[in-house]
């Protein structure tokens, strides 16, 4: 079986990865599988890009179809152009998307025109909110997808509710709870862990990057200088999204208790959030790796693709207003983290139950 795997985002390559190792696993035992890992450039910083491929163990991509940003049509249509051409120089048997960003979309359509079939890990998760980007392209991907792997068993019903053939849908668990489990020991602080005096629960991690809570100039301040208000004697770190750097220009925040850094590599990032006191963000995925570790996470959405970090672990979303975030972490320090779980077949495993089912097919 050739695979042809794709990825176009930093949260891809958090995905592949434990896939990759899945697959090499099972060349050593001698079975006939191979693949060709094309990442399209829809996200692409070199110096974070090459920290991925190096923090992860992920070879270098076979392709580069180095699309880079634009409108959501023209860079999907960069994709597609490219990697229809990629496609038909490489043929595969199978093409595997991860995730929900344009990348996945794409390239499922252009393998599916080709008549080459398409696995979506992660497939199912929905938040009922048409105006997000990664809702449609979730939607637009599960509607030709022929093998679903999906994270709980409540993404598997929307499946079926979608009209999905039940016997194509298999609950795996979390790709990206591989990659978190894998990785674990290998953690690390970051450079600037001494200089900003860090110590295990003495510092919230702070992550914006969504329209609703970054687009606006005069509400970002107001947001941060709210959250920086809050947070009483902690620090507040805050790797800044090149987008909402940009929004924020040379404004002086004035900010007394949070600090601003770079967008942090993998093993960094997660040794931050480990010892973190708690996590407020507009992410997803962060959600999932919070739930994990234990940590509280306070998540500024109106919805999530994600309900079962709330109802079984330990996200609790809050909306995008201040005041409601204010209130919920007051409780929160109050009345002390609720009691929290990890989901069903979050073990680390679901790389291994995706490649065994492959090569049944």
């Amino acid at each position: 079986m050739k695979i042809t795997i794709v990825a176009g985002a930093r949260p891809n390559f958090i995905k592949i990865a434990p896939i990759i190792k899945a697959i090499e696993k099972k060349q050593r035992e001698g079975n006939t599988i191979s693949y060709r890992l094309v990442h399209t450039g829809q996200h692409y910083d070199k110096n974070l890009s090459d920290t991925f491929f190096e923090e992860l163990n992920i070879p270098h991509p076979d392709a580069n179809l180095e699309v880079k940003s634009g409108s959501q049509s023209v860079q999907t249509a960069a994709i597609m152009i490219a990697f229809e051409q990629e496609l038909i120089k490489n043929p595969s048997d199978l093409v595997l998307v991860v995730g929900d960003v344009n990348s996945t979309m794409a390239c499922a359509i252009v393998a599916k025109k080709l008549n080459i079939k398409v696995a979506h890990v992660e497939a199912g998760i929905r938040s009922g909110d048409m105006t997000m980007p990664e809702e449609i392209n979730r939607i637009v991907t599960d509607s030709i997808t022929d093998y679903f792997f999906t994270t709980s068993t409540s993404a598997s019903q929307n499946l079926i509710q979608y009209g999905a053939n039940p016997n194509n849908i298999h609950f795996v668990g979390n790709v990206m709870i591989d990659t978190l489990y894998q990785n674990l020991d290998r953690i690390s602080a970051p450079s600037f862990w001494n200089e900003f005096q860090l110590n295990k629960g003495n510092y919230i991690i702070l992550t914006l990057h969504r329209p609703a809570n970054v687009d606006e100039e005069h509400s970002l301040i107001q947001l941060l200088k709210g959250i920086d208000e809050m947070i009483g004697n902690k620090k507040i770190i805050f790797p800044i999204h090149p987008r909402t750097k940009a929004i924020l220009g040379e404004n002086d925040l004035a900010l007394r208790n949070t600090v601003l850094v770079e967008p942090q590599g993998y093993l960094n990032f997660m040794f931050l959030i480990k010892n973190c006191f708690a996590v407020i963000t507009d992410s997803g995925g962060i959600s999932e790796e919070t739930t994990v570790l234990g940590i509280p996470c306070f998540t500024m959405r109106d919805n999530t693709e994600r309900p079962e970090t709330q109802t079984v672990g330990t996200n609790t979303l809050v909306g995008t207003s201040l005041e409601n975030l204010k209130k919920l972490f007051a409780e929160f320090l109050q009345n002390g983290q609720r009691p929290a779980g990890i989901p069903e077949l979050w073990d680390g495993k679901a790389s291994e139950r995706i490649i065994e089912i492959l090569l049944t097919k």
